[in-house]
């Protein structure tokens, strides 16, 4: 792994009533003249113990079962909302009367708060506690934003923020994968209508991360070369389903579209995790990335459900089953939404939620072309290269 950057980030760091972390981040990378992170002063119960982690054998996964996160706050009106400043009539996860970015220690956390080196058991009926660490990451203070209504300069504190947490949270014992992700929009389930993500910390490696790298090793034993890289130059050399060609970073919607919106964003060189990214290349991911979203909710005239997803290289552990993930892995970002139309939703029913087996409803080609009609680009003749307004 990469030494944990900052991104210029230099956080506040305090802590709630219960001893749970929180951090301020802030606009520019550091924090105001005379800013001291305020006390919490509500009586807050003791944190939950860690949720049980339990084998499957047919999949060869583990299932967190957090049976205490039934109680989270589900869905508040707007003055009893957790992630708004605390003021002198509602107390929230946030002392400060204003912030920029906050990351806290989730509440009512899926992994956690536990963290350190453990043999997950494999045999049928294992059973060991969740080790881990689930986190927020608060977009802002403005209870009716989005993030695509942020500026660029609050987008790029969001990336700094994802980058440090990347970094803090795989130097942690026991810490095999970090996911940065945010659900937005009811219909993908979302329980506070606040703009935010989250950010998980899982003792293991995911089932979907260990299958791009199987997938990624076989094709490294047949062709010699890198998966991710031979993916992104298909795609350049089709053209078709590019969205977006920069200087760092590359956007389009996949060939085998699993969902009827789905957009990958790619670094342009192999990157394993953000916290490999420079200067320029988070610069240019804030842009993009504030582009991209604002896109999808243009695309229809009502803000468009999705799940926005950060697939990062596992930590390396010495001597350990994915010691080669940072070779063959390249971080990117995955953006799908189920909406497949101005007034359907697609549902995962049989094929796609008993057997996997995806049907598409949208061609990829045809939501590439949305997606950039949306976002103002157009398509150069040239195929891959000379994306740019239009």
């Amino acid at each position: 792994m990469g030494q944990p950057a900052t991104g210029g980030a230099r956080p506040t760091a305090t802590t709630l009533a219960d001893g749970r972390d929180l951090l301020y981040f802030f606009d520019g990378g550091g924090p105001p003249a005379g800013f001291e992170a305020p006390a919490d002063e509500r009586d807050l119960p003791e944190r939950p113990p860690s949720s049980e982690l339990r084998y499957d054998p047919l999949t060869g996964e583990w299932i967190a079962f957090a049976a205490h996160r039934q109680s989270r706050t589900h869905l508040p009106p707007a003055d009893e909302c957790p992630l708004c400043p605390t003021s002198a009539e509602h107390a929230t996860e946030i002392p400060a009367p204003h912030y920029d970015v906050a990351v806290f220690e989730n509440r009512f956390p899926s992994f956690g708060p536990e963290q350190h080196a453990l043999a997950l058991g494999t045999a049928i009926g294992d059973v060991d506690p969740a080790h881990g660490r689930c986190e927020v990451i608060a977009f802002g203070a403005g209870h009716q934003d989005s993030f695509s209504s942020l500026t660029a300069e609050r987008a790029r504190t969001v990336v700094d923020a994802w980058t440090h947490r990347t970094g803090a949270l795989y130097a942690m014992d026991g810490i095999e994968q970090v996911f940065c992700f945010e659900n937005r929009g009811a219909d993908i389930g979302v329980t506070l209508h606040h703009p935010h993500g989250q950010i998980y910390a899982y003792p293991y490696v995911p089932g979907r991360i260990k299958t791009y790298l199987r997938q990624a090793r076989s094709h490294r034993a047949a062709t010699g070369g890198n998966l991710f890289a031979d993916v992104l130059d298909f795609e350049l050399a089709a053209g078709s389903r590019i969205v977006y060609r920069g200087e760092h970073w590359t956007l389009f919607v996949p060939y085998s579209a699993r969902m009827p919106l789905e957009v990958h964003l790619t670094p342009n060189r192999h990157v394993g995790d953000l916290t490999e990214l420079t200067a320029d290349e988070r610069t240019e991911l804030a842009d993009v990335y504030l582009d991209l979203v604002r896109g999808v909710d243009a695309i229809y005239e009502t803000p468009t459900p999705y799940i926005s997803a950060w697939f990062q290289a596992p930590v390396r552990r010495e001597g350990g089953q994915y010691d080669d993930g940072r070779e063959e892995f390249r971080l990117h970002l995955q953006l799908t939404s189920p909406r497949r139309a101005e007034n359907k939703l697609k549902y995962l029913a049989g094929s796609e939620a008993a057997m996997g087996a995806f049907i598409g409803d949208v061609m990829p080609e045809t939501a590439a072309r949305l997606l950039r009609e949306a976002m103002g680009f157009e398509i150069a003749a040239s195929g891959g290269e000379g994306y740019g307004e239009a």
